[in-house]
């Protein structure tokens, strides 16, 4: 279900290396997390957004958005000695969903990034960690002007499982959106151990990626 894998860095020490992916709705703020916790510069793939396109994207609550996704975002962060995270930014509108699946491979989790003022854009990333396995969290990503809502009452309005973390979070602050990852990292771990323990082999290691 999820990969690591361990990279020799010029010191000769060994760093795992785990892939997370920052998924969401259209303009929740994807590339933005990813750019302010990454410690290289983050590759983007953006495109402007044109009339042509306004028919297929709906821009209501994000009219000031002139940029889109349209393969992916890509960082990396080291959360802590030996542990590095790459991140992958997912595309939120729909005709690039084929791209998920490619990206989904090997992934130990995923941050569904949520934007209250068009919060059922995020259900179909929800829906497709839920489908898969892959573990989740949800971050709410706090908006100036938005409305603020407490974290149990977006888990109640995203039906969402118990045990899903749901954390209020700035994508523009590095500390905030590091947070994010830390406790999704966490998450994850826990669902890999609850896993192992199940099928009987608590002692196995994830697959490479």
């Amino acid at each position: 279900m999820a990969s690591g894998r361990s990279d020799t860095v010029e010191d000769g020490s060994s760093t795992v290396a785990l892939k997370i992916l920052v998924a969401g709705g259209f303009g929740a703020g994807k590339t933005t997390l990813v750019g302010s916790v990454s410690e290289i510069r983050p590759l983007r793939t953006e495109e402007r957004l044109t009339e042509a396109g306004r028919p297929v994207d709906d821009l209501t609550g994000v009219e000031r958005k002139s940029t889109t996704t349209v393969a992916m975002d890509f960082g990396r962060i080291t959360i802590r000695n030996g542990l590095a995270v790459y991140l992958f930014g997912t595309p939120g509108q729909d005709r690039f969903w084929f791209v998920w699946d490619e990206l989904a491979v090997g992934a130990l989790g995923a941050v569904v990034l949520a934007d209250t003022r068009r919060l059922q854009s995020c259900f179909p990333a929800v829906d497709y960690f839920e489908r898969r396995g892959i573990p989740f969290m949800v971050a709410v990503n706090c908006f100036e002007g938005a409305e603020r809502y407490e974290p149990a009452d977006v888990r109640e309005a995203l039906d969402l499982d118990e045990r899903t973390p749901v954390l209020l979070c700035d994508a523009r602050q590095r500390g905030s959106s590091k947070e994010v990852l830390i406790t999704l990292v966490e998450h994850a771990m826990e669902v890999l151990a609850q896993a192992h323990a199940q099928s009987g082999s608590p002692h196995a290691e994830p697959a490479p990626a």
